[in-house]
């Protein structure tokens, strides 16, 4: 199968053999990475996420709630063996990287639907030294994210090729409250896009109010809301129920409602989305989009 490296790397050869398929895959994992919901533009506010991670991970609140959302487990690990693929036989392998074969003991299962056994195999792609040569990770813990071969105990397939994070314990720390948060029986639906936009002028100038339905993948109700008084900074919230709440807040950072819209929302509203013909009425609700996006800022990723 190729030339392996590191300890015990004539029982990782016969491990990989048994595991050929895993290798083919790699490349349908790079592109599995891609069909995470595209980044959507805004600008700066009070509930904007900052863009930088919260720990070493170098990952921000996007990225794992992408990871989260996409793996069917995840686990803590601890690397016992590893050995690394021919480039030849790695396909989907980016330049600068080392495709490894991994053995790990697992420490613990932070989220899953099925149990999993103390001994795990998997690939992984991992940056080059600047040597040239594959970095070692033996007797170093991650955290993978990853998906259960069928037919095969004990091997996974990474979700992507380098959803391999170290268990930096700030990153653990962290990663519980987003599974816990994703785990939550009222989690916010997926957000697909906006319909039915809707601007009513008040009574006094420079007051209105914009109701703005959200399209979800579950069909579940969900709208926002902007309302402007004179003399007031404007307002705005989300509802995630069939009541259309004139009370209703804006979702705090780092958290699933903030994702769901932030990472969601369509950078502009969609014209038959309006409906009314008024042009004053359809700019104000234009206005009051952007407002919105400005005060989620920017759904950032740091992940490719």
């Amino acid at each position: 199968m190729g030339q392996w490296v590191g300890r015990g790397s004539g029982a990782l050869a016969s491990a990989l053999a048994a595991s050929v398929a895993l290798a083919g895959c790699m490349a349908v994992d790079a592109v599995r990475a891609q069909d995470r919901p595209a980044m959507e533009s805004g600008g700066q506010g009070d509930a904007q996420v900052d863009a930088g991670a919260l720990d070493r991970s170098g990952l921000t609140y996007a990225d794992l709630a992408d990871l989260v959302g996409t793996a069917s487990l995840i686990a803590l690990v601890e690397i016992r063996d590893q050995a690394e693929v021919e480039r030849e036989r790695a396909p989907g392998l980016a330049p600068g990287d080392a495709r490894l074969f991994l053995q790990a003991r697992t420490e613990a299962l932070l989220a899953g639907r099925s149990a999993v056994g103390e001994s795990l195999t998997f690939l992984a792609d991992r940056v080059l030294r600047e040597n040239g040569r594959a970095p070692k990770v033996r007797k170093q813990r991650f955290v993978v994210f990853a998906d259960p071969v069928a037919g095969s105990p004990g091997q996974l397939q990474l979700v992507d090729p380098k959803a391999m994070v170290p268990a930096d314990p700030a990153f653990v720390e962290r990663l519980r409250r987003v599974i816990a948060t994703f785990a939550a029986p009222d989690l916010p639906p997926v957000v697909t896009g906006v319909r039915d936009v809707i601007s009513v002028p008040g009574n006094l100038a420079g007051e209105s109010e914009t109701q703005m339905f959200v399209e979800t993948v579950t069909g579940a109700p969900a709208s926002l809301s902007v309302i402007r008084r004179p003399g007031m900074a404007p307002s705005w919230g989300v509802s995630w129920s069939e009541i259309v709440d004139a009370s209703a807040r804006p979702p705090e950072a780092e958290t699933a409602g903030w994702y769901r819209l932030a990472c969601g929302l369509p950078a502009q509203l969609p014209s038959d989305a309006f409906l009314q013909a008024s042009g004053p009425a359809r700019r104000q609700a234009e206005e009051d989009y952007r407002f919105v996006l400005e005060q989620l800022g920017p759904c950032s990723r740091s992940r490719t």
